[in-house]
């Protein structure tokens, strides 16, 4: 019964991606998947909108960013940090990749680090 609230999402993928975030949680205690997969549930004008600028005022150097929504462009950034998010403004990805670090799909993330370990949420 679980998927009914995330299966009234008209995307596929963001319905995928929950029980993806959910499953995940629960086999690898990771509740920094759960509390993403919670954010996603919201409705999607609800979604993070966050700018390169915020990125590198939160993050250190070598950091793993996930943003529940949208990475903007606005803004520099000195840092090599990978983020992942649901999606990317082509000048936010021209930046990450020109400070050497890394864009990636919450997907990816999820399989790359089934465990959340140094995941921190950007919203």
């Amino acid at each position: 019964m679980e998927m009914m609230k995330s299966s009234s999402k008209t995307n596929p993928r963001y319905s995928a991606l929950i029980f993806v975030l959910k499953e995940a949680s629960r086999n690898n205690g990771a509740g920094v998947w759960r509390e993403i997969a919670k954010r996603l549930e919201a409705p999607s004008n609800n979604y993070a909108e966050v700018n390169i600028s915020k990125i590198n005022r939160y993050a250190r150097d070598g950091d793993v960013i996930i943003v529940p929504g949208k990475v903007l462009g606005s803004g520099q950034i000195d840092q090599s940090v990978s983020v992942a998010a649901l999606s990317f403004s082509a000048a936010a990805v021209d930046k990450i990749t020109g400070a050497n670090g890394t864009c990636m799909t919450i997907e990816e993330l999820v399989a790359n680090n089934p465990k959340g370990s140094q995941v921190r949420i950007l919203r």
